[in-house]
């Protein structure tokens, strides 16, 4: 009996399921989405709204995706995208170890599902069932290397935006500034 990918693909892509309904909707106690937008935000992944949504979808899609065995890996691809963009947005400055917020787990995480598309979902799979499995070593190497890839253009992109929105706001306050100083030669405006 094929019971270990099922039991892998049950517990971790309903994980990510979870965490995409905190993102989404604030269930399990978590954020919703406007405090998943003041995340993004605040982590410079702009424009938030935007990011906080492909985040919630991408961990409750690739999460059901995981969990059905659909599409194994593109689930795998997207959930590793999440993790390497947690990794390098939050968790790697604190070190290895999770109980010092590090990236212990996330990294456990990208293992298992890589793991999964390596050795295939399973025969209680919906890719077995409708003959659309896709496994071995280049198919774990491609869904790593698409993960990595789309977490990088998601933090540029989210960089750029956060780099323009910064521009702006200096821009803006410029123009405050000058607008403030110029006086038109208005004598009750200039101090004169």
């Amino acid at each position: 009996m094929d019971i270990g990918p099922l039991l892998v693909r049950s517990v971790v892509g309903g994980l990510f399921i979870g965490h995409g309904a905190q993102k989404l909707f604030g269930w399990f106690g978590g954020p919703g989405r406007a405090g998943t937008e003041a995340m993004m935000d605040a982590l410079q992944l702009r424009p938030a709204k935007v990011q906080a949504l492909v985040a919630g979808l991408g961990e409750a899609g690739g999460g059901a995706l995981l969990l059905t065995g659909l599409a194994t890996p593109l689930a795998a691809s997207t959930l590793t995208a999440s993790m390497v963009t947690a990794i390098r947005k939050v968790h790697l400055p604190n070190g290895v170890w999770v109980s010092n917020g590090g990236w212990e787990y996330n990294a456990v995480l990208i293992a298992a599902v890589l793991g999964v598309a390596e050795t295939g979902p399973g025969a209680w799979s919906l890719d077995r069932l409708l003959g659309t499995e896709r496994r071995g070593p280049l198919w774990a190497l491609a869904a790593g290397a698409g993960g990595a890839a789309a977490a990088a253009i998601a933090m540029a992109a989210g960089a750029r935006a956060a780099g323009a929105a910064a521009s702006a706001e200096r821009t803006d306050g410029e123009a405050v500034d000058a607008a403030r100083g110029d006086t038109g030669g208005d004598p009750t405006t200039s101090g004169a």
